[in-house]
């Protein structure tokens, strides 16, 4: 086995165990990019889902810098993860050059974020796109072919978690599941941003010890979104499981 593989044995398994009743489509995408992130040679991952208009929206990100750069692209209609979503096929450049010449407003906010590359993969089975994914490198250049086939892969069997089969319609499935994902992402975004306001955290530290809370409690991520909102669970509850994170 190579170093990697024990680690992508634990995401397969990870992102294959969707059959449950009380299935959390937010943290499945969550635990989606923080795979891609531990396995690729990334710096940050976001997703994007297509919603019923046949838009986009962000549903999950490593990092708040890869948040607001993927809302940029929804904002303005440009960069890899929309090019990727149409097509249906992986995005990618070279170079900065080649991405400033693709995407001229899109690049200048990448650069101004940290970042140096971009890429997207796409959420399909078969014919139909559901989302794509975002990845973001602080070096320049693209993925190499092992990582984007890796990334390919996750994707693929994220995507048949997404719209598996339970007595009816794929699409029915994938726009129950993204309205609930909308709705759980909006109370998730407030209650970061409160908790980090209230703790003294950053946002990104305040939504993994959310995350981390609702995972050990075994509670969905979007009931302790609520909470932290009305008050009823305090900072220093959340900050005694921070405390108990391994190092």
């Amino acid at each position: 086995m190579t170093s990697r593989e024990p680690q992508l044995v634990d995401a397969f398994v990870d992102l294959a165990d969707t059959l449950v009743n009380d299935f959390d489509a937010v943290d499945f995408l969550h635990t989606l990019v923080a795979h891609l992130v531990d396995l690729l040679d990334v710096t940050a991952a976001g997703i994007m889902m297509s919603d019923q208009r046949g838009g986009l929206e962000v549903l999950a990100s490593s990092s708040e810098e890869a948040r607001l750069l993927e809302l940029f692209e929804t904002q303005n209609d440009e960069g890899p993860c929309l090019d990727c979503f149409r097509s249906g096929e992986p995005v990618g450049h070279e170079d900065i050059a080649a991405m400033r010449k693709a995407w001229p407003v899109f690049t200048p906010r990448m650069v101004e974020a940290g970042f140096q590359a971009a890429q997207a993969i796409p959420l399909r089975l078969r014919k139909q796109t559901i989302g794509a994914v975002n990845v973001f490198r602080t070096g320049g250049g693209l993925m190499g072919a092992a990582d984007l086939k890796v990334g390919r892969a996750l994707a693929d069997v994220a995507t048949i978690g997404l719209i598996q089969s339970r007595s009816i319609t794929a699409r029915d499935i994938v726009a129950e599941q993204l309205q609930s994902a909308l709705n759980s992402r909006i109370l998730i975004e407030q209650a970061k941003g409160a908790l980090a306001e209230r703790s003294g955290l950053g946002v990104d530290e305040a939504f993994r010890v959310m995350r981390s809370y609702a995972r050990s409690s075994g509670r969905r991520l979007s009931d302790v979104a609520l909470q932290v909102l009305d008050g009823s669970l305090d900072p220093a509850t959340l900050s005694r499981t921070r405390s108990n994170q391994p190092g």
